[in-house]
């Protein structure tokens, strides 16, 4: 009897086995997942939290179904307004255009004055690898004529905010606003000036580059709209004022072609790199940190303390040469 017991139970267990092994089997063929997870974190965030990172790293790779790869640059300190405008209409009006792009805010946190053009030269190097032309793209300027096209600039630098279209500046050598421009052409010129701290003039002086490398400007042709309805201009100058404070020599230094300064020597540190999502469009924020070079540029920072005890030096220095020339004067006078 305990015989035959053993018999039959050895062969049950054999038997149970196989069952749970065909089971098991069939259950990992099954087409379970989770993309219809209803938890709390696949809800939208809330407005308060717009900026909510998606995740910590640049992991933004370019599509091999297209030949050439655009990154957008747009500088950015303190516009978040603007931002949440920019976003939803870039996107709507880009995705038009059958061209592979992504949007890099170039988010300034450092003390010092905004430096547009120094923003540029550091997105440019974080993107040089993967993006073969960018766009030079003001937060608060949106393009409202489909025609503008964001195509790869082949031939030399493409301005779309051109003069005959842009809501309020109308002169010929204006390159301000959206500038498209490739990758070669930017590092044959060393990108732009780090001396422009506070508004204005860097695209005037990345102008002249241009024109000394013998890179033409080109503009949109056959556009039918004008200065009042090409572009739709969101900032508010009452709300916003532009910092045009010149303090120190930086009137008389910023005039000039700068030959000192650009691509090949900004300085500045990337303390974070964070990927965000703001009405479905995905772009990248580079939190940056530039570094002021106060024997080149004391204007990145401009207080009055700092201007009187500038203004100070300057007149001592004009005393000592006007004393020291009436002193030669009259030494020669003497000498005749």
């Amino acid at each position: 009897m305990n015989s035959q017991w053993k018999k039959f139970r050895s062969k049950y267990l054999l038997i149970s086995i196989l069952i749970s092994f065909v089971i098991t089997c069939f259950i990992s063929l099954l087409p379970f997942g989770t993309d219809d997870c209803k938890c709390e974190e696949c809800k939208t965030h809330s407005k308060e939290n717009y900026l909510k990172p998606i995740i910590s790293s640049h992991g933004w790779k370019p599509s091999q179904k297209f030949d050439h790869h655009l990154a957008i640059l747009v500088p950015f300190r303190d516009r978040f307004a603007e931002l949440l405008s920019f976003a939803p209409h870039m996107k709507q009006f880009l995705d038009k255009q059958n061209i592979h792009y992504h949007i890099f805010i170039l988010h300034q946190i450092d003390k010092f004055r905004f430096n547009r053009a120094s923003l540029i030269n550091v997105g440019f190097i974080h993107v040089k690898n993967e993006f073969d032309y960018i766009a030079m793209h003001d937060v608060d300027l949106l393009p409202m004529n489909d025609n503008l096209s964001y195509k790869f600039p082949n031939v030399g630098p493409y301005h779309i905010s051109s003069p005959n279209l842009h809501p309020r500046y109308h002169y010929s050598t204006f390159i301000g606003g959206i500038l498209l421009i490739n990758r070669n052409h930017f590092m044959l010129v060393n990108g732009m000036s780090n001396k422009y701290w506070g508004w204005g003039l860097e695209d005037d002086e990345f102008y002249v580059r241009l024109k000394e490398a013998k890179l033409k400007v080109h503009r949109p042709n056959n556009v039918s709209t004008g200065t009042h309805n090409t572009f739709k201009h969101i900032h508010d100058k009452n709300h916003r004022k532009r910092d045009m404070a010149k303090c120190f020599n930086q009137r008389e230094v910023t005039r000039k072609r700068d030959r000192q300064t650009g691509l090949n020597n900004v300085l500045y540190n990337i303390d974070d790199v964070v990927n965000i999502t703001i009405s479905n469009v995905s772009m990248t924020i580079l939190n940056i940190a530039l570094i002021c070079d106060k024997s080149i540029t004391p204007w990145c920072e401009c207080t009055k303390t700092n201007e009187i005890i500038y203004q100070g030096i300057k007149e001592r220095k004009e005393a000592v040469d006007d004393e020291t020339q009436d002193h030669g004067v009259e030494s020669r006078k003497n000498y005749n």
